[in-house]
């Protein structure tokens, strides 16, 4: 999840650990290329296409993804690149463009399968606080490869679609019109939640809240899926969004204040913060367990209000005018909460947990879905919500740069229903990890 100015995990080992006989040995395998803005540690592209490669453990086990990665395209090659180690030791080939990383050379579509993974690498940002990711660019090439060849295969697209909302629903109108399925978005949604927290299709909500760390921007798309992940949920299913408004500094607890969002359900989420450490001394939690852990936890002494220099508000008021919010809170707090009021007046409120440095287990959660996607042909949940939460972050970024103005947003009528299950990950936390010393993470001592 870093945006390469958060949370680098150390160097993983240039030759993996031996983790016994790969089932993958000897076999015919639908191929994979891998495009990829950079490939060092701790990047998107390494916890993703490692998993690819090496294996990982999913579900207490070790789990040995049935494609091969063929082929990978790497934008940018800092002094720390593992790029050029991967294609030695698994026999892919790096290509010096996109088009031909898809072609293999031949000149027309050549792989099974897609993953587009441009996220850290040294781009620059503008004056609301993008960085200018070329996603939009990666997957314009991909699409002209798609259209000269007559046919497409499943795309993964890491993280939102496009920092810019006319380039993201131009990416996302080129994958209805060519046919092809994808899945986008954060890991986030797909990871686990601490207590279990899962809406039923057709709750009455009120309000929602989540708190995030991190950059406004780099990290708010994380913290608009964790919102939309739950609230897709309410009854009537999603019908987009009307307006939005990004605030800081004072004004975001003058808008609490006023009623704009809810300070209440924000100490309801700050609640659910729990330490790595303590949370990583099992693999598995119960609901129960983790009440327990919450009940005897020290009061927290400095409020956010005195603890944070400058809080960002992310406000989004949904067109069936369901309103919630974003807040940032930058140091202050290191994980992902939500919280939400139903209309019977009940909160209820969880973590989302983002445990398992150096092997980043939210990742291989989120790996096990583009597995489901390149092997059915269709994701697990709906692509729209990344595109929805892709046009909201854009506009918000558009308020934040233009005198936090509220904006209306007619553009954001994304309609769409939520997966029957929430697909968050319920399975035993892993320790097995290819690039890990020993071959095993170890938990961070408390």
């Amino acid at each position: 999840m870093a945006d390469g100015q958060h949370f680098i995990t150390p160097s993983p080992p240039q030759i993996p650990f031996d983790m016994g006989p790969s089932p993958r040995e000897g076999r015919t395998l639908p191929t994979v290329a891998a495009l990829c803005s950079v490939y060092h540690p701790g990047s998107h592209s390494q916890h993703t296409v490692d998993r690819f490669l090496m294996g990982y453990e999913y579900n207490g086990r070790m789990h040995y993804p049935p494609f091969r990665v063929v082929s990978m395209y790497v934008d940018q090659k800092p002094k720390t690149d593992l790029s050029q180690f991967r294609t030695q030791q698994y026999d892919c080939q790096i290509y010096p463009d996109i088009t031909s990383a898809l072609t293999l050379g031949t000149g027309e579509l050549a792989v099974d399968n897609v993953l587009l993974v441009c996220e850290n690498g040294q781009y620059p940002s503008n004056e609301k606080g993008q960085i200018l990711y070329p996603r939009y660019e990666f997957f314009r090439e991909m699409v002209g490869v798609f259209q000269a060849s007559g046919r497409s295969v499943p795309v993964f697209n890491d993280k939102h679609l496009s920092y810019d909302w006319e380039k993201a629903k131009w990416m996302d109108q080129q994958r209805r019109a060519l046919g092809f399925p994808m899945l986008a978005g954060s890991s986030l949604p797909v990871t686990w939640r601490l207590p279990e927290l899962e809406f039923p299709l057709g709750v009455e909500l009120a309000e929602a809240v989540v708190a995030y760390p991190g950059g406004v921007e780099s990290y708010g798309i994380h913290a608009l899926e964790t919102l939309q992940c739950m609230v897709e949920r309410r009854l009537g299913g999603e019908t987009g969004i009307a307006a939005v408004q990004c605030l800081e500094g004072e004004a975001v607890w003058q808008a609490a204040r006023e009623g704009r969002w809810s300070r209440e359900l924000l100490d309801a989420a700050l609640y659910r913060r729990l330490p790595r450490a303590v949370v990583e001394k099992q693999s598995a939690w119960t609901n129960t367990q983790l009440e327990d852990v919450y009940s005897r936890r020290p009061p927290v002494n400095e409020l956010p209000e005195t603890g944070v220099k400058s809080p960002v508000a992310l406000l989004v008021e949904y067109r069936d005018g369901l309103r919630a919010a974003c807040i940032n809170l930058g140091t202050y707090v290191g994980d992902f909460t939500f919280a939400a009021r139903l209309k019977n007046g009940d909160i209820a409120s969880t973590l989302f947990f983002l445990g398992g440095g150096p092997q980043s287990a939210y990742h291989g959660v989120q790996v096990h879905h583009i597995e489901d996607l390149f092997r059915n042909h269709r994701p697990n949940y709906p692509v729209e919500r990344t595109l929805l939460m892709s046009g909201a972050l854009s506009l918000l970024m558009d308020s934040r740069g233009d005198s936090h103005k509220w904006i209306e947003t007619p553009e954001l009528g994304v309609c769409y229903d939520a997966p029957g299950d929430s697909q968050y990950e319920r399975g035993p936390m892993p320790y097995l990890c290819p690039w890990c010393p020993n071959g095993r993470y170890e938990a961070p001592k408390s």
